[in-house]
């Protein structure tokens, strides 16, 4: 999986995981792609900043302070569609 990629399903799986804290599935999912982004693309310090429109991942990799923007509507889309889907509520 791309960085590019990987960054994008962290970040949605993030905010589903911070908005349903009780969600296991959604917390296992969150470490897997934790996982992803530390040993596979070995990046070091994820911050997360929100500048509406945009979410702005910070990120070191190989020593080098990196950045990369999702649209804020693109990464609360996943969100959204468990919110609004009755069986996972």
């Amino acid at each position: 999986m791309n960085l590019q990629d990987a960054l994008y399903n962290w970040l949605s799986i993030k905010v589903v995981h911070e908005a349903r804290t009780d969600d296991k599935a959604a917390l296992d999912t969150y470490e897997f792609f934790t996982t992803i982004l530390t040993e596979d693309h070995r990046l070091e310090n994820i911050e997360v900043e929100i500048v509406d429109p945009m979410y702005i991942v910070h990120y070191v990799k190989e020593g080098q302070q990196e950045q990369k923007q999702f649209p804020i509507d693109l990464i609360e889309a996943l969100l959204e569609q468990i919110q609004s889907e009755p069986k996972y509520n």
